[in-house]
């Protein structure tokens, strides 16, 4: 009896101990008296330091973790061209087209090719791509911006290094637990925990994939067909076009009689009867007066 309520009080300690390192893991700050490094590429990561000394520790960031990304519209002369020159210039810099879309439009009776490119590129290329970008048609918009991510991954690494920790914790217990109501419980706090961890490690993967490669959004469109001046037109076009017309004009004086004629034979019927009425009175007064 003794030995279970040991071994009680040994997991209650644990789930205590975890929910204060989840809670002081959300307020972005380490377990104390625990070292934690976080590590990226050279693309554009971060090397973060956190040495041991309570509440004295100092967070020294070598290198911002910055996500990148950026917007360029471009009008060109041949969509196609242009398409193979920004895949190009991707592939130059270590970069990649992750995603594009291409679509035809009509307008003025004539057909224009537009669409987007989604590229990937290393981010410490970012500046220079986006330049060489510019340079690949007439440049109609262009954004960039920026979002600084080192205090997010810190964070991340601080809270797992004490669901880690915690885990290891509770697998001693498990080993340790002798009855089917402690295996249970410690079963079910390490499942909580695991799951706590594959979430962050996601994010924390997301967040250095951004980090590395910055984004750069960009939309191709063709010069879209102006309208034509009337004169223009070949003449058996402006034949062809007229004939139709007068068509077309025809058709809708026979299509509004055909809409009016019901109109036309009630009130017009209605009228005759009327005047009729007006015509019969009046030859009558006219008679009484003679």
């Amino acid at each position: 009896m003794d030995k279970r309520l040991k071994f009680l009080a040994v997991a209650l300690l644990v789930v205590l101990a975890g929910c204060t390192g989840g809670s002081a893991g959300g307020g972005g700050d380490a377990a104390s008296g625990e070292s934690v490094t976080l590590s990226a590429d050279a693309t554009g990561g971060a090397e973060v330091e956190q040495a041991d000394g309570g509440s004295d520790d100092v967070l020294q960031i070598e290198q911002r973790a910055v996500i990148k990304n950026g917007y360029v519209r471009l009008t060109v002369d041949e969509f196609n061209t242009s398409r193979d020159a920004v895949e190009s210039t991707a592939e130059s810099y270590g970069g990649f087209v992750s995603d594009s879309n291409e679509r035809v439009n009509r307008r003025s009776g004539g057909t224009y090719r537009s669409g987007e490119l989604v590229v990937r590129v290393p981010s410490d290329n970012f500046a220079a791509f986006v330049e060489e970008t510019k340079t690949l048609g007439e440049v109609e918009r262009v954004e960039t911006n920026s979002e600084d991510v080192t205090d997010q991954l810190v964070d991340i690494e601080a809270r797992l290094s004490n669901l880690r920790a915690q885990r290891d914790r509770l697998r001693a217990l498990y080993e340790q637990a002798n009855t089917t109501e402690d295996i249970l419980a410690v079963e079910r706090r390490l499942t909580e925990v695991q799951t706590e961890i594959e979430r962050l490690e996601a994010r924390q993967a997301s967040l250095e994939n951004r980090v590395a490669l910055s984004t750069v959004r960009i939309s191709l469109s063709e010069e879209p067909p102006g309208p034509a001046q009337w004169y223009d037109t070949p003449v058996l076009q402006a034949f062809s076009e007229s004939v139709n017309g007068a068509f077309v004009a025809l058709r809708a004086v026979v299509v509004a009689f055909a809409y009016a004629l019901p109109y036309i034979v009630v009130f017009g019927g209605l009228l005759a009867l009327f005047g009729g009425g007006v015509v019969v009175a009046g030859r009558a007064a006219y008679r009484r007066l003679t």
